[in-house]
C-alpha cells in the first residue's frame, strides 16, 4: 500500500474518532441523576462533590480534545506539569467564580469558544501560527486563558441547577478538587498510551492526521453551539 493510500486511511480513522468525541462533547454535561443529586444535596457533601467532579472531567471530552492537543508534543514530564497546571488555575478560577458569584454567560457562546480552543491547539501542532503570523504566540498564555473558557463552561452548565445555599461554597470547592482529580487521571492514562504510540514508526505522519482530525472535531463542536446560540436566541 502506497504512502499516500496509507495516510488517508488513518486520516480518516482520526476524523471518525475526533467526530465521534464531538457527539459525546455535545452531551456531557452533568447526568440527570447527578444533577438532581446536586440540587438536593443539603450541607456539606464533600466526598460526593469529588467524585462528580472526577466524573465530569472524566468524561468531559471537549476538555480532554483541549488538553490532548496540549500535551501532544510534550516528551518532559516537568514541561507536562506546567501545561496542566496553566489550564486548571484558569479552569478553577472562573469555575468557582461563576458559581459563586452568580455571574452567568451564554452557555452555546462559551462552549463554541472551547470549541476555537481545540481548533487553536490542532493548529498550532500543526505549525500554522509560525507559517502565518512568522512569530510563535505564547503557548503557556494560551493555555490559561482557554482554561478560563473552560471552567466559564462548566460554570454555566452548574448554574442551571437550583444548588441550595446550605454548603454550597464547600460542595462546589469539592467539586472542583474532584475536576482536577478527574484531569489528573485521565490524562495520566493518555501519557501512557501516547508514551506507546509515540514508539511506532508511524507516529509522525499519524500525529498530522490526528491534528487534522482535532482541529475538525473542534469546527465541528464550534458550528453546533453557534447553531444553539442562533436557534434560541
Amino acid at each position: 500500500m502506497s504512502f499516500r493510500h496509507r495516510f488517508v486511511g488513518h486520516l480518516r480513522l482520526f476524523f471518525v474518532l475526533g467526530l465521534g468525541a464531538v457527539s459525546v462533547a455535545f452531551a456531557h454535561g452533568v447526568a440527570e441523576g447527578d444533577a438532581q443529586f446536586m440540587q438536593q444535596a443539603s450541607g456539606a457533601q464533600l466526598l460526593p462533590f469529588v467524585y462528580l467532579g472526577a466524573k465530569h472531567m472524566a468524561t468531559g471530552y471537549d476538555h480532554l480534545l483541549f488538553l490532548v492537543g496540549v500535551i501532544f508534543f510534550l516528551y518532559r514530564m516537568r514541561d507536562v506539569a506546567v501545561y496542566v497546571t496553566m489550564f486548571a488555575i484558569g479552569h478553577s478560577a472562573t469555575l468557582l467564580f461563576g458559581v459563586l458569584s452568580g455571574v452567568h454567560v451564554n452557555a452555546y457562546l462559551v462552549d463554541a469558544i472551547i470549541g476555537l480552543s481545540v481548533v487553536y491547539k490542532a493548529l498550532d501542532n500543526l505549525g500554522a501560527f509560525k507559517v502565518w503570523l512568522g512569530f510563535q504566540p505564547n503557548t503557556k498564555a494560551a493555555v490559561l486563558v482557554f482554561g478560563l473558557f473552560h471552567g466559564f463552561g462548566l460554570a454555566a452548565k452548574l448554574q442551571d441547577f437550583a444548588l441550595p445555599d446550605d454548603g454550597l461554597v464547600a460542595n462546589i470547592l469539592a467539586f472542583n478538587v474532584g475536576v482536577e482529580i478527574g484531569q489528573v487521571l485521565a490524562l495520566g492514562a493518555i501519557l501512557i498510551l501516547m508514551d506507546f504510540w509515540r514508539l511506532h514508526h508511524a507516529f509522525a505522519r499519524q500525529a498530522f492526521a490526528s491534528n487534522v482530525a482535532r482541529m475538525a472535531a473542534g469546527f465541528s463542536l464550534m458550528g453546533f453551539q453557534l447553531t444553539g446560540y442562533i436557534v434560541n436566541s
